[in-house]
């Protein structure tokens, strides 16, 4: 189940989160009530410079260590709440904090230093978790239906020029705040319907560049290879997703030489990258969003064009 949704502006317009939510209520047979979410770029034009960590705490104790841990690491710009509303269809589990942070003058790769933040935070202090961590954007979940999360988070409040939404149906995964979608790292964000089968064998890869998956839910991984294999590898998104989505052998020995050759090593290269299972993604970041499908379209996505709005 799970359903998914995406608008983005190519020339920057930014709109109300009114129009995701409304794509996303068009969807509601298709979620459980376990998990919803948004994720939202451009809506920080005052701090366009500075990363906005979106941070659950379980309690004032947790919000003290990681201001702590913080203080020592970065320099925070201005933090606070995040605006939330009481109701009654999702009792408040977390508080959710936000920091506008800059990075030491002297590092040499600021996304790299972020990125170092974002794990020691969810693996070292306890009750704290990082929800999004990019520049100019943010991302808002929890544990309920997406039009609940809307109301939340007060999702009409704010103007992005690109949207995603997420509601989900989980079948081998619990649900909770830090395992709903959109999954983010840095300024990228991943929404997902089905299973990741291979999620083992990517999670041992993404480990042996750093990277710590413990959110107890396969989407993670997604978010994390992007950034490995585009900012980290520098290949392009399309090279990039033709590595997670490879065509089958048989299509790859089909081909002419040249490109044959290709994408054999791209396939090699990144064997333990590729994902398995039924699977329709949305990924995101800055200036981009991409659709991806497992190989037999198990789980399908819809792809449309309206002026400067795409929409999938």
């Amino acid at each position: 189940m799970c359903g998914l949704a995406g608008i983005l502006n190519k020339n920057g317009k930014r709109i109300s989160g009114k129009d995701i939510t409304c794509m996303a209520d068009i969807m509601n047979d298709r979620y459980d009530g376990r998990g919803g979410g948004f994720a939202a770029y451009g809506i920080y034009p005052k701090y366009n410079d500075q990363y906005a960590l979106h941070i659950f705490l379980d309690n004032h104790e947790a919000r003290e260590r990681t201001e702590e841990y913080l203080k020592g690491v970065v320099d925070i710009v201005k933090d606070g709440g995040v605006p939330t509303a009481k109701i009654t269809e999702i009792p408040k589990a977390h508080e959710t904090w936000r920091y506008f942070v800059d990075v030491p003058e002297k590092t040499d790769n600021q996304d790299d230093y972020i990125v170092k933040v974002v794990m020691t935070i969810n693996n070292e202090i306890q009750g704290a978790y990082v929800a999004s961590s990019g520049r100019n954007m943010g991302v808002f979940k929890a544990t309920g239906l997406p039009c609940d999360v809307a109301r939340l988070f007060k999702i009409d409040k704010y103007k992005a020029y690109c949207w995603t939404s997420h509601g989900r149906f989980p079948t081998n995964t619990r649900g909770w705040w830090g395992g709903a979608h959109p999954f983010n790292l840095l300024d990228w964000c991943v929404i997902h319907n089905g299973e990741i089968s291979s999620y083992g064998t990517n999670k041992r890869y993404l480990e042996t560049y750093g990277y710590k998956c413990n959110l107890q839910t396969d989407t993670e991984v997604v978010a994390y290879l992007f950034d490995l294999l585009v900012r980290k590898h520098g290949l392009s998104m399309e090279t990039a997703s033709t590595a997670l989505t490879p065509p089958f052998w048989k299509h790859i020995d089909a081909m002419p030489e040249k490109e044959r050759k290709l994408y054999t090593h791209i396939r090699m290269t990144y064997a333990p990258a590729m994902l398995n299972g039924p699977f329709g993604i949305i990924v995101t970041n800055q200036d981009t969003m991409i659709g991806l499908n497992d190989r037999i379209k198990l789980r399908p996505l819809i792809a449309a064009k309206d002026g400067d709005y795409s929409f999938i």
